[in-house]
């Protein structure tokens, strides 16, 4: 048998396809063999058992005694109590009932007609994924034009904030924060409300909440009478929160289908339950993965979606793959540094980019590339004889695919029919199950984040250090050297995060100057801002 034969034998032996959604799977261009597939297979089944056993709400999150239930978002008949699946539907309606009020104008500003535009402020999980499905999804002209803050950078907030001017009054705010104390959404919070008083608006009038039950954002949205509140609960994490509150009101207020969406995970959500490797796309996925980095995340994952709706899916798989799977120990506590590394752009700007080196540099990464077959949704122009732009993308992706693979770089293709809201919802879905599959496979927990708290305390520590150096400062008589400073400070092991601290505070002429040239540390003399 040919090369050529051979191949197209085991694509034909491996291809997935789901006639529902109109998905296929191919992951015959990882080289994996039988014997591979047939040693995985305790591995597998365990983690079958293991996905079966989360859906019926067991503790999956040891660290905070939680179960982790986004899939019953998609179907609130699988939630483990009544009540659980009541307020699942209740917040569906809730959401659906505010978006139409608002997109209507029953819900307005004070003194204006109708919400022009949505600030939706959140970090993590709480923007990336309204951000992917804002960009995927988002109609030309939508009822409502949607922004983010998603980070506490005082230039990109004055940016945004100076596009906004004119419409702030017709700006509603959503405000993500699970506990209401995450520093970044907080302080995109103070920040927006300080330029609303500054213009004279009524912040409470014009925001709405997400947030956990009882939490201080909550309290605080009650006591003020902000528009609404919705919920994030305890049992959804934050990279998979898309399917909630948290990524559905956005949507629906957009006029997004957040239904359709919900309808393409659940669909999905059973494709992937299915206990059995050939007939699992999440399972094929999490195999390749495991086969790809020998278990260990030795190779890094390359997304290419070849759309420029499904630009950001990349960005939204970085953190549900890396923050899910990044784990320094597994469940019985032994030190395994697990994770798979995640990045990519789109296809065919990459063919400009960097595919030079993924074909002849380090052959330390496998690629997965996303096809869509419906290039628009009217009748292209030929730009050839014969050939249309959508022809040219499809060559692009095959040429590349070829390319890489003659060079002996493995790759998977994802193909949809489209991008709608249920390819969309099914796409969630699908990378949900794999994470879940691929952590089991690898024995670690990829419902818990040990690594963000523990940069959390660390960033705390660090503003506790500044106040402690701005108060020495103003209790000194006299210039100090930066050793002197450290000393007398109670930190004089901190020596270097005390020189980068005066350096930050001398840039934006806060508290202290610098006497001398910043540039040269055992010289200068630091006091405080006269």
């Amino acid at each position: 048998m040919t090369t050529a034969m051979a191949l197209w034998q085991r694509y034909r032996n491996w291809l997935y396809y789901h006639e529902g959604l109109g998905l296929y799977l191919d992951v015959s261009r990882m080289g994996f063999d039988d014997a591979f597939v047939a040693a995985m297979q305790p591995r597998f089944a365990k983690a079958f058992a293991d996905m079966a056993a989360l859906e019926a709400g067991a503790i999956a999150n040891p660290d905070e005694n939680r179960m982790v239930g986004h899939y019953w978002l998609r179907d609130a008949a699988l939630a483990p109590t009544l009540e659980l699946r009541q307020d699942i539907l209740d917040t569906l309606v809730n959401i659906e009932q505010f978006a139409s009020q608002v997109r209507t104008g029953q819900i307005c500003p004070p003194g204006q007609s109708r919400f022009t535009d949505i600030l939706a402020i959140g970090i993590g999980g709480s923007a990336l994924g309204p951000q992917f499905v804002a960009q995927a999804l988002g109609p030309d002209f939508p009822p409502l034009e949607i922004h983010f803050i998603d980070n506490t950078d005082p230039e990109g907030i004055d940016r945004l904030l100076a596009r906004l001017q004119d419409r702030l009054p017709t700006t509603l705010v959503i405000v993500t924060s699970k506990s209401g104390g995450t520093p970044e959404t907080r302080n995109g919070m103070l920040e927006v409300r300080w330029a609303f008083e500054a213009r004279g608006l009524s912040f409470p009038h014009q925001a709405v909440a997400v947030t956990g039950r009882g939490s201080q954002l909550e309290t605080q949205a009650l006591q003020e009478g902000w528009l609404a509140t919705f919920p994030m609960r305890d049992w959804v994490g934050g990279r998979t929160s898309e399917l909630s509150a948290v990524g559905l009101l956005p949507a629906a207020l957009q006029n997004i289908s957040i239904r359709s969406i919900l309808g393409g995970a659940k669909e999905m959500d059973a494709a992937t339950r299915v206990p059995h490797l050939k007939r699992n796309p999440a399972a094929l996925i999490a195999l390749a993965w495991y086969y790809a980095g020998n278990g260990r995340g030795e190779k890094d994952m390359v997304v290419l979606p070849y759309k420029d709706s499904l630009l950001l899916f990349s960005r939204y798989l970085q953190q549900l793959v890396m923050e899910s799977l990044g784990k320094e120990k597994d469940l019985e506590g032994n030190v395994v540094y697990q994770g798979i590394a995640v990045y990519g752009n789109k296809g065919s700007t990459d063919q400009h980019a960097y595919v030079q080196q993924l074909r002849e540099g380090v052959p330390s990464f496998f690629v997965t590339f996303i096809e869509v077959l419906k290039d628009r949704a009217g009748q292209s122009i030929q730009v050839e004889p014969g050939v249309t732009s959508g022809d040219y993308l499809f060559g692009f992706l095959q040429g590349t695919r070829k390319a890489l693979y003659e060079n002996h770089r493995e790759s998977i293709t994802l193909t949809i029919p489209e991008v709608n809201a249920h390819t969309v919802g099914a796409l969630i879905a699908l990378y949900e199950r794999a994470v879940g599959l691929y952590a089991s496979l690898v024995n670690i927990n990829a419902y818990h984040q040990p690594g963000v708290e523990a940069g959390k305390k660390a960033a705390a520590a660090v503003l506790q250090l500044q106040r402690a150096v701005v108060d020495t400062l103003r209790r000194s008589p006299e210039p100090l050297s930066l050793k002197d400073l450290a000393e007398k400070s109670g930190y004089p092991e901190e020596i270097e995060t005390i020189y980068t601290l005066v350096r930050h505070l001398h840039a934006n002429q806060r508290s202290l100057v610098i006497h001398g040239n910043p540039g040269y540390p055992d010289v200068i003399k630091i006091a405080p801002l006269s």
